[in-house]
């Protein structure tokens, strides 16, 4: 039998509820298909804080280093925002797991389900078939990780700030590569988001993302568009686009405006890929929800455990080579939305389902 080997990092708030649904409908469909996980579960964020006094323990850094993948869940909440920003969960947690695995490809899929699309602030003759869009965003290069980073106190007693926007030809090139990769799968459509008419680093990534293109997959279609532009766009018509791909803090922002639009956050999933392999020879890669902690409902069987389902089944794809399997929990997934479940925070007001009960519906509807 094969055995999907991973470390799982439930997190904070509705981490522990969620992960724990996400865990039996792993196991549940090992049985069904002739595999099983073997998986430990460790500490890290505000937990990690409350028990080991870091928001990433040296022995949850160890446990992922000795794993295939890592199925995380989310981090932070009101109790620890006090702390130094570095210190908080989750600066002081994500950041550190993206620099030690050089988690590099950030792939957000923005998927609103037609039976979904009131969710979506946008007109329902925007979203009445849905929506399908997938973000690529380099993951740790850009403003959030170049140097010179400092505070200072200038002569006249004023604060000033340094934050400094570097990329180099390989950082844009193995992105690119990335989204080639996934573009290739979907539509073959690649939309390059950068400021070239006012950023340097955007001129360099303009440029190296058309060479790449064209040395990867010439077939590919590949247009530019400045980032405020694209801010717009995705709100006009979010389906002119297949691939997005840019930097990282354009990524951040568009990642998270695509999931607004996509009504919640509580059904979309991410992937963190990085620059090396596991055991198996797939991409090592973290995987999570691409929602919150939600502190206000944890503990209450509230929560919607679809992105941590969902996520789960992005690591069957990428770090098992499981594409078979991963359709399967999708499937399973939407199945369970067209019949009418919802968690609360896709229920707009009609009878809702709680955390488990919703779990348990996506397992029924997994392949027997």
């Amino acid at each position: 039998m094969n055995i999907l080997r991973f470390t799982n990092l439930p997190g904070d708030g509705i981490g522990p509820e969620v992960m724990s649904v996400a865990l039996k409908v792993l196991e549940t469909l090992g049985q069904r298909n002739g595999f099983s996980i073997e998986t430990t579960e460790h500490d890290v964020g505000g937990i990690g804080i409350d028990n080991h006094g870091s928001a990433l323990p040296d022995t949850t850094l160890s446990a992922c280093k000795d794993a295939n993948a890592i199925l995380f869940g989310s981090v932070g909440g009101p109790k620890w925002e006090s702390l130094p920003p570095k210190e908080q969960p989750e600066r002081a947690a994500l950041l550190p797991i993206r620099k030690a695995f050089e988690l590099f490809a950030n792939l957000r899929p923005g998927n609103l389900y037609p039976e979904l699309a009131d969710l979506s602030p946008l007109r329902p003759s925007t979203v009445s078939n849905g929506i399908d869009v997938l973000c690529v965003r380099e993951l740790t290069g850009g403003i959030y990780f170049g140097q010179p980073k400092s505070t200072q106190t200038l002569e006249n007693g004023e604060e000033q700030s340094i934050d400094t926007m570097v990329y180099k030809t390989s950082e844009i090139e193995r992105i690119t590569e990335i989204a080639v990769k996934a573009a290739s799968l979907r539509q073959k459509k690649i939309c390059s988001v950068d400021k070239a008419n006012v950023l340097e680093t955007s001129v360099l990534w303009r440029k190296v993302v058309s060479d790449s293109v064209q040395r990867l997959d010439p077939s590919i279609e590949l247009t530019h568009m400045y980032v405020d532009n694209a801010a717009m766009q995705l709100v006009r018509d979010p389906n002119q686009f297949d691939v997005l791909v840019t930097e990282n803090m354009f990524g951040d922002i568009l990642s998270d405006e695509l999931a607004v639009i996509c009504g919640s956050l509580g059904m979309l999933a991410s992937a963190s890929l990085g620059t090396g392999k596991n055991r198996l020879g797939f991409p090592f890669g973290l995987y999570e929800p691409a929602g919150g902690t939600a502190p206000d409902i944890a503990g209450k069987n509230l929560a919607n455990p679809c992105a941590q389902v969902l996520s789960a089944a992005l690591m069957l794809r990428y770090s098992f080579g499981m594409e078979k399997e991963a359709s399967a929990i999708e499937s399973a997934v939407k199945q369970t939305i067209r019949d009418g479940f919802r968690s609360g925070d896709i229920s707009s007001g009609s009878e809702s389902v709680g955390t488990i009960e919703m779990g348990e519906a996506i397992i029924e509807r997994l392949p027997a």
